[in-house]
């Protein structure tokens, strides 16, 4: 088996692997000024996507925009949520740009934006070629057997274990060993003899969830007690359904903006893939969703309250309202739920305490906080799936330090070793 590594190796961002040049293992893209894509051309027979999260679908819609028009294969909601995701960025980069060299489609820039790399003809293309799977059916694709199981992470989120007749492999994707609220744990260890691992937290143990969210819920009643307002910034895929989980739970009133409204009411449809469908409708009933309309999300600003809104980076999205309006009080806060990618303003918020926001940085005076409530595996949860899979090779990915985790897997006697962007192996 033949592996092309174009994307999401030693970053987290635009996870890309090309399979026997046949098989292409999710198309994303990584958040930035200008984003960024996976390198060098590509033109595959298939496409399997593992879930619907930007870093790993963005970039799919662009496959389609020449005469090839290869089959996508994912679950229901990741084909749910990525039509959302390129939809949302058609709205936010307006005309398509062309010319870019090979897969990579790059963003041509138009003033103050970029514009995105395929048009609205491409989406339509999309509902036209896909293909959905469910976990533990084994379908074809581009000549290899191909079977989704339940990653854990995010609600249809899959690993992806490929048979092409003399190696097997399973590329994890992004997965949690833990429960959520959300979704259950991935307990899936299927027979493999490569792995694509993720490691995205592989030097961190998370906190206990339980903790982690007592914590969230007193700090958040401690500013509203103090008559101040909250911003929690969170994905709109997965953590935006997640704190509505714990606010219910915890009984904690909460708006909701952005596109975690389209998304939460996307998985109701679907609750075979989510831990509890009831509680999920309960959550949803709890929390008032906002419309954005005539001035609205400006007098909610102003009001004591808990804002749940897209985006967890503070890249777009209501935030850009909300965070401006609430900055300079020194008793409001801003409750960081999820990972902040580097170069983003949500990592620049917690480092620096200023944030360029509309092409402004703006310093902040409200309280900023950070809290663990990842979707992803820490390190004992990478190790404790890998270990499962000590007579393997384990080729690691989707994180910051790839290197020095390959470095401690071959310390404790793994074959292990960390793809660089472009590189081509054999397995």
């Amino acid at each position: 088996m033949d592996l092309r590594f174009v994307g999401g190796v030693r970053e987290v961002g635009r996870s890309a692997v090309l399979v026997n040049d046949a098989l292409l293992l999710d198309y994303g893209m990584a958040t930035g000024t200008p984003p960024q894509f996976p390198v060098g051309s590509v033109d595959p027979e298939a496409v399997v996507v593992s879930h619907g999260h930007l870093d790993h679908v963005g970039t799919v819609p662009s496959l389609l925009s020449g005469d090839a028009r290869p089959p996508i294969h994912w679950t229901p909601p990741t084909y749910e949520l990525a039509l959302t995701l390129a939809r949302d960025t058609l709205k936010l980069h307006g005309v398509p740009g062309r010319g870019a060299p090979g897969g990579s489609r790059g963003w041509q820039r138009r003033g103050g934006s970029y514009n995105c790399p395929f048009t609205e003809n491409d989406v339509k293309r999309v509902t036209q070629v896909s293909s959905l799977h469910g976990y533990g059916e084994t379908f074809e694709a581009a000549g290899h057997e191909v079977t989704f199981y339940d990653a854990g992470h995010i609600p249809g989120s899959a690993h992806v274990l490929v048979d092409d007749g003399e190696t097997r492999l399973l590329y994890t994707g992004d997965f949690h060993t833990d429960d959520q609220r959300l979704v259950s744990g991935t307990t899936a260890r299927p027979d493999a003899d490569v792995v694509i691992c993720e490691s995205t937290y592989s030097d961190v143990e998370h906190e206990e969830r339980a903790a982690v969210e007592e914590r969230f819920v007193e700090s958040v009643r401690t500013t509203l007690w103090e008559g101040g307002t909250v911003v929690v910034p969170a994905f709109a895929i997965g953590r935006t359904q997640e704190l509505l989980l714990v606010c219910e739970a915890y009984d904690v009133p909460c708006y909701v903006d952005g596109m975690g409204k389209q998304v939460t009411e996307m998985l109701r449809r679907h609750p075979e893939f989510v831990s509890d469908a009831d509680v999920l409708r309960r959550a949803t009933s709890h929390a008032r969703f906002v419309t954005g309309r005539d001035g609205q999300r400006k007098r909610i600003a102003e009001q004591n309250a808990v804002i749940v809104t897209t985006s967890g980076m503070l890249s777009g999205g209501p935030a850009m309202t909300y965070v401006p309006a609430i900055r300079s009080n020194p008793i409001n806060k801003i409750a960081l739920t999820g990972y902040q990618v580097e170069g983003t303003p949500g990592r620049e918020l917690l480092e620096t305490g200023s944030a360029e926001i509309d092409g402004r940085v703006m310093p902040v005076s409200a309280r900023v906080e950070g809290y663990d409530f990842s979707a992803h595996a820490d390190r004992g949860g990478l190790l404790d799936v890998l270990e499962e899979y000590r007579g393997s090779r384990v080729l690691v990915n989707h994180g910051d330090r790839c290197a020095s985790f390959a470095e401690k897997l071959v310390g404790e006697g793994f074959d292990a070793s960390a793809p660089a962007l472009g590189d081509e192996i054999a397995v």
